[in-house]
């Protein structure tokens, strides 16, 4: 499906034409999610860059949040001295940045300068090997996700200078479905409605969420790939923006102790030959889906402790899993039940299955290729799931807990044969090198937390 803002190779050469384009940026996500990339001249792109692509400097594949390039990856290092990697445009995500002035947008595959083939551990490359083992399934996987996040009335610069601290949230109650202060916050939401709608991303709406100031703007799936993308241009527009309004926003997992989290739900649906994969007038508890949609279910569910780390890549990440908190802490499905971190909705050809797991915080490209990884090994070995819960998932003590920590859950992933084996070996061990140096740098940090706590009283 294709919306407007999206543009082919001659729709960009005849804007570069009439000058309403003069800038392609061409960018890719590192590991946090991050579009990474070079702003080039608009004829340059059209002349030489959309055929033959561009390099980037293969340490940004190895770097920390601060930029600082990480020791002990094998991918990159100082050994081989940090070479270049190739960025070859995808020319179906080539999209109007519309919030930018006369500016285009087009995401990269990352590929090896030498082989030409696709670098195994960019976040990318592991969706599209999911993908491509889906289609040899005759299957497609349609998807979505539901993206959270908190505006405050500081701007980026003032929220640095203050240290993230004493940030005035842009609403002072909780607002969750109000629309009264909804309209409050009109001016930024409106805008960034209009402007995704205009880059190739379909709009279905907004509202104010539970916490204060804390919002949910969402947009229309598409196929998995084409999701993640619109989820990396969807984050980049909103900070951009707000950046511009003298706003700032987050999509920390956890922004306050007392708050609710971000999360960013993910929908899948399984399609094949145009149908919906998943629907099948088979009882299977309250719903009536296929023995596709049941394997991929079992699958999802089975292969969580395996794969947490990418629905949750932060030490950030974990705090968000509190009970009663709207954020899912067991590995449980029910039909239309938010307390399960598995909450099957829709019928008939909207069957589909909503993973309440990640945060917003996490790579899209990252979790896409994990729940779909999942699923499909669900498929292929019939893995069953759990009964189908009914009533407060929080109140099941018996049922499996998510992972308490960041460091709990990379121990789980770098022992998983399942990692290894459906991402390759050397995936997992870039991976876990990231999350450990991620794990590292908090437990090195002194908090606030310690100073307010020990200061004075220890």
């Amino acid at each position: 499906m294709t919306y407007p803002g999206f543009l082919s190779s001659d729709e960009l050469a005849q804007r570069v034409d009439d000058g309403t384009i003069e800038t392609v940026i061409v960018g890719f996500t590192d590991h946090y999610g991050r579009l990474m990339g070079k702003r080039m001249d608009a004829e340059y792109y059209l002349d030489t860059v959309r055929k033959s692509g561009t390099h980037g400097c293969d340490y940004l594949l190895t770097t920390d949040m601060e930029m600082e390039p990480v020791p002990g990856y094998q991918y990159a290092n100082w050994e081989r001295g940090y070479g270049d990697f190739h960025l070859v445009p995808d020319p179906t995500s080539l999209r109007v940045a519309d919030w930018l002035d006369k500016t285009a947008l087009v995401l990269c595959d990352v590929h090896d300068e030498k082989t030409h083939g696709l670098v195994s551990v960019a976040p990318r490359s592991l969706l599209k090997k999911q993908v491509e083992a889906a289609q040899t399934m005759g299957l497609d996987c349609s998807a979505a996700s539901e993206l959270e996040y908190y505006l405050f009335e500081n701007s980026y610069r003032q929220a640095h200078q203050q240290q993230y601290q004493d940030l005035t949230p842009v609403g002072y109650y909780l607002e969750d479905y109000h629309i009264l202060q909804g309209t409050r916050t009109e001016k930024f939401t409106a805008a960034v409605r209009r402007h995704l709608k205009r880059s190739g991303i379909a709009v279905e709406n907004s509202k104010g969420e539970w916490g204060l100031g804390q919002h949910e703007l969402n947009v229309r799936y598409a196929e998995v790939l084409r999701m993640a993308d619109n989820h990396v241009v969807y984050k980049q527009c909103l900070k951009e923006v707000a950046d511009a309004m003298g706003l700032s926003l987050t999509f920390m997992a956890k922004y306050a102790t007392d708050q609710a989290g971000s999360s960013s739900h993910l929908h899948i649906s399984l399609w094949k030959d145009g149908q919906n994969a998943f629907v099948e007038d088979q009882a299977f508890g309250p719903v009536k889906g296929s023995d596709v949609f049941r394997w991929f279910l079992g699958g999802w569910i089975a292969h969580v402790p395996d794969v947490m780390p990418f629905y949750a890549p932060t030490v950030n990440s974990y705090k968000r899993f509190v009970d009663g908190s709207w954020a899912p802490t067991r590995l449980a499905w029910s039909y239309d039940n938010r307390t399960a971190g598995f909450r099957v909705v829709g019928h008939g050809p909207s069957l589909r299955i909503e993973c309440r797991i990640p945060g917003a915080d996490c790579n899209p490209y990252l979790a896409f290729a994990a729940s779909l990884a999942s699923g499909l090994d669900g498929i292929k070995n019939r893995i069953e799931p759990p009964a189908c819960f009914e009533g407060d998932i929080y109140a099941a003590a018996h049922l499996p807990r998510v992972p308490y920590t960041l460091s709990e859950a990379v121990a789980l992933f770098e022992r998983s044969e399942f990692a290894k084996s459906t991402f390759g070996p050397e995936v997992v061990e870039h991976y876990t090198h990231y999350f450990h140096t991620e794990q590292k740098m908090y437990n090195t940090s002194v908090t606030d937390w310690e100073r307010k706590r020990y200061f004075e009283r220890i």
